[in-house]
C-alpha cells in the first residue's frame, strides 16, 4: 500500500469516526449532513471514488459542511444550470455583466500594464476592485460604483506552467463570471468543470456555479489573465440572497486566507480597513 492509500485509508478512519460519534449524540443533525452531502456531491457529472474523496475527506469538506444552507438556497434561486451561458441570465443582470466586461475591453491594455506593475513575480496574484461589495483598488471610476448584482470585481492571474488541483467552492449564493482577457491560441490553457473542458481561445467567457468541482489550467509559458467577477444567483428573490450574500461577507474574510492561500492579493487591505462599497 502506498503513502497516499495509506493517506486516504487514514482520513477515512477518521471521518468513520466522528459520524459514528455524531450518530450516537445527535443523530438526527449527522443524517441531515450526510443526506444533504450526497444530495450536493451527486450534483456533479464524474462520480467516481475520487470525487467523493475530494467531497467528503479533502478540499470539499467545507462545501459539505455548507451543503444545507446551499441546497436551501437553489430552492429560493431559478434552476441552477452548472455552466451558464450569458443569455440565460434574467436582463438586468445580463446588463451589468455586459457593462463590466466592456470597460475591461476598452481599458484591457492599461489594466494588464498596472497588473504587471504591481505583480512582477509570483504563481498567482488576484487583482482586487470590489471583493463581496468592499471596495479595493479605486482607479477604474466604473469599478467604484455599487452594483445591485455584481459583489466581487477583480482579475486573476496566472503566471506560465501554474495551475490550480481540482477543487470545490463553498457557497451557491453567487455564480462565477470569468473573462480571458488575452486568450492564447492553445489547448494549454483552459478551465475544466466536471465532464467541460472549456478553452479560452475558443470562448473568452466562462460562467459556473463553483461549487461543482473545478480546476483552472495555465499549461501555456506566458501569464494568463481572466475577470473574475462574482454575480448574485438569478432568483426571484433577489434582495433576499443580496441580504444573506452581505452577512456572509463578514465571515469570507476570517476564512480568504484558507482558500486563497496560494495567491497574492494585490491591492486587498487588511481585514477590517476596507470601506463598505
Amino acid at each position: 500500500m502506498n503513502k497516499k492509500s495509506i493517506k486516504i485509508l487514514r482520513k477515512g478512519l477518521v471521518a468513520a469516526a466522528v459520524v459514528a460519534v455524531g450518530l450516537y449524540f445527535i443523530p438526527i443533525i449527522t443524517l441531515l449532513y450526510l443526506l444533504g452531502g450526497i444530495i450536493d456531491v451527486l450534483r456533479n457529472d464524474q462520480r467516481n471514488a475520487g470525487l467523493f474523496s475530494r467531497y467528503f475527506l479533502g478540499n470539499g469538506l467545507f462545501t459539505w459542511l455548507l451543503s444545507p444552507f446551499n441546497l436551501l438556497i437553489d430552492l429560493v434561486s431559478y434552476r441552477n444550470r452548472g455552466v451558464w451561458q450569458l443569455d440565460q441570465f434574467p436582463e438586468e443582470y445580463r446588463r451589468e455583466v455586459e457593462e463590466v466586461l466592456a470597460v475591461f475591453q476598452e481599458r484591457r491594455d492599461e489594466i494588464i500594464a498596472d497588473i504587471d506593475a504591481k505583480f512582477e513575480s509570483g504563481r498567482r496574484g488576484m487583482y482586487v476592485y470590489q471583493w463581496y461589495g468592499k471596495q479595493h483598488i479605486d482607479n477604474v471610476p466604473a469599478f467604484t460604483r455599487r452594483y445591485k448584482y455584481i459583489r466581487t470585481i477583480a482579475v486573476s492571474v496566472f503566471s506560465g506552467r501554474e495551475s490550480t488541483s481540482l477543487h470545490f467552492g463553498p457557497l451557491r449564493l453567487t455564480l462565477r463570471v470569468l473573462y480571458n482577457l488575452m486568450p492564447v491560441k492553445t489547448d494549454q490553457v483552459f478551465i475544466e468543470c466536471g465532464d467541460i473542458k472549456h478553452y479560452w481561445h475558443e470562448n473568452p467567457l466562462f460562467i459556473f456555479d463553483d461549487t461543482l468541482l473545478h480546476r483552472s489550467v495555465n499549461e501555456y509559458d506566458g501569464r494568463r489573465y481572466c475577470v473574475f467577477m462574482d454575480v448574485i444567483r438569478p432568483s426571484p428573490v433577489p434582495r433576499l440572497l443580496s441580504a444573506l450574500l452581505r452577512f456572509v461577507s463578514l465571515l469570507v474574510d476570517g476564512v480568504k486566507a484558507v482558500f486563497y492561500k496560494n495567491w497574492i492579493m494585490i491591492g486587498a487591505k487588511p481585514r477590517g480597513d476596507a470601506p463598505a462599497g
